[in-house]
């Protein structure tokens, strides 16, 4: 596609990669720490939440800075930031090893509203207004690192521990430094065009809208966070080892990452909201049969279609919030994206809670339902 040959688009798309490879991480090294210092589900929920919140609740001012400075040090130096500090947690024993990793989202919350902004506007202002289909693929480049990242970071941590995943954060550092080169000026040249122009409501909102609205967007996140920080706990307790719960848990984000491209492209053509609604309601079978089935060959089957469909309406999400919340294009995205990240780690240290009290397996109950209670939201927004 030309997307991929655009400058501007392949180096944001570059940094993204290597920042989902780092946050990839989260859903194996933490289960990985949490085995090894004798954690709890709710202290695992717990460094997970923290670790999602550093990150979400400052993206809006991270996207208010990108708005009035230019996207360019937010992109290279987000990146260039997760891959220091995380290379500073693996270098650390103990406990203090979780806090240095948890700082060190702070530069995925640099990276994501700028990078979310340049996208979109790569595909509104050079690509006959595809702003969900460019949008898509630049979280598919997300995806593909937090697929990668699991399934590689699996395999280093059983044959080198933690020190081994010190070959991904080096790959992070040497491409936030590539992109201070690449991105030049043509990040603030296009930011500076366009990323500073208020977006415009495309109509008055109700509260019932503004509530429905945020109420999807925080249970989709809720889905998606529970089934990256829970899986692997579901597949460590009953026995896996490192490498089959990076491997299952890469495709759950593999598979997501086609829903992105599915989804983003039907909600083009079909409706956003429509396609949202279907996406979700078909995630809730899947969802519902892993408890049923336990680890068995069925897993490497309903894992994916699980994340297939529940992945596929984040940049739908995403998008429609552009468009809805009035302000600077990069504030708007960090608001969003910082949102949804902090509702689903909210949920995250709920679920904790709840699978110390009633097991690992209710949580993918719980989760079913969330998707189902999400699809109909999405649906009803039609009528708001």
């Amino acid at each position: 596609m030309l997307l991929v040959r655009d400058k501007l688009f392949s180096t944001v798309g570059l940094s993204h990669f290597a920042v989902g490879v780092l946050n990839g991480q989260r859903s194996v090294l933490f289960v990985y720490l949490a085995v090894a210092l004798g954690l709890s589900n709710t202290q695992l929920g717990f460094f997970s939440t923290a670790y999602i919140l550093v990150a979400a609740l400052l993206q809006p001012l991270f996207g208010h800075l990108a708005d009035r400075l230019g996207a360019r040090w937010a992109i290279a130096g987000g990146t260039l930031w997760i891959g220091i500090f995380f290379t500073l947690g693996l270098l650390t024993p103990g406990l203090p090893a979780l806090a240095f990793i948890v700082l060190a989202s702070l530069g995925s919350g640099a990276f994501h509203p700028a990078g979310t902004m340049q996208a979109t506007l790569v595909g509104r202002a050079r690509y006959a207004g595809r702003e969900t289909t460019a949008s898509s693929y630049f979280f598919l480049f997300g995806q593909g690192g937090l697929f990668i990242g699991p399934l590689v970071g699996g395999f280093l941590l059983q044959q080198d521990g933690k020190l081994g995943l010190i070959w991904l954060s080096a790959f992070a550092i040497l491409v936030g430094l590539s992109g201070f080169v690449r991105l030049g000026r043509s990040a603030t040249l296009l930011h500076e065009s366009h990323g500073s122009q208020p977006t415009a409501p495309v109509a008055s909102r109700s509260l019932s809208f503004w509530l429905l609205f945020a109420a999807l967007a925080a249970t989709q996140s809720w889905v998606q966070q529970n089934m990256l920080v829970f899986l692997p706990k579901f597949l460590s307790d009953s026995g896996q080892s490192a490498g089959v719960y990076g491997l299952l848990s890469s495709l759950f984000i593999g598979a997501s990452a086609v829903g992105l491209l599915l989804g983003g492209a039907l909600a083009d053509r079909y409706g956003k909201r429509r396609v949202a609604a279907s996406m979700l309601a078909l995630a809730v079978l899947p969802l519902s049969a892993i408890p049923v089935v336990g680890f068995s060959p069925w897993l490497y089957l309903l894992i994916p279609i699980a994340g297939l469909f529940s992945g596929s309406t984040h940049t739908i999400i995403v998008v429609l919030a552009q468009r809805y919340i009035p302000g600077g294009m990069a504030m708007t995205s960090g608001l969003i994206l910082g949102f949804i990240f902090a509702s689903g780690a909210l949920g995250v240290l709920l679920s904790g809670y709840l699978a110390d009290v009633w097991g690992v397996v209710s949580v993918f109950w719980l989760t079913a339902g969330l998707a189902l209670a999400a699809s109909i939201m999405a649906l009803s927004l039609e009528k708001n």
